[in-house]
């Protein structure tokens, strides 16, 4: 999982061997049309955003023309690269956004205040 701390955008300073792996595994799961989707609509869920709460798996699966082991496997995918957190309900299960993932990956993607500067 991504540091939760604060980092240095990319091109701001290089980025160690490691902690290049693991930004690696959060974008490789950005990586596919239906991940993304599938993160947007969690995202934009009021129950998406609040953690323990969530938002049903069956809200999800109508939104694509794929089958629901397909959609549990990206879900899958997404939750293995911490951007979101699940827990299961009886029959059902309920996911979330995980904030200090995407909160990371907007540090690590922002431009340094020098280059932002540089571009004006």
């Amino acid at each position: 999982m991504l540091t939760s701390g604060c980092c240095a955008p990319l091109v701001a300073e290089p980025v160690g061997e490691a902690e290049a792996a693991e930004l690696a595994r959060v974008f490789k799961a950005l990586g596919d049309p239906i991940r993304v989707r599938l993160l947007s609509l969690i995202g934009a869920h009021d129950g998406g955003r609040v953690a323990g709460e969530g938002v049903c798996v069956c809200e999800l699966t109508g939104a694509f023309a794929v089958t629901a082991p397909t959609i549990s496997h990206h879900l899958k995918v997404l939750r293995e690269a911490a951007l979101i957190d699940s827990q299961r309900r009886g029959t059902w299960v309920y996911y979330w956004i995980v904030p200090a993932t995407l909160k990371r990956l907007t540090g690590v993607l922002a431009l340094p205040e020098t280059l932002t500067a540089d571009l004006r």
